[in-house]
């Protein structure tokens, strides 16, 4: 990645990002089989939604 430069297309697997950030976001209640995962509710109450 050290010589990648602006422009150069590049694949991101999103799901993966997705599961990441959803760690990262809810931390060990990501862990919890019933946390139900990030919903659009939680992304409103965190400031990453617009009302």
């Amino acid at each position: 990645m050290a010589d990648y430069r602006p422009g150069r297309q590049v694949n991101l697997e999103v799901d993966l990002l997705a599961r990441y950030l959803e760690r990262l976001l809810l931390g060990d209640k990501a862990a919890e089989p019933s946390s139900g995962g990030i919903t659009e509710s939680f992304l409103a109450a965190n400031g990453y939604l617009k009302s």
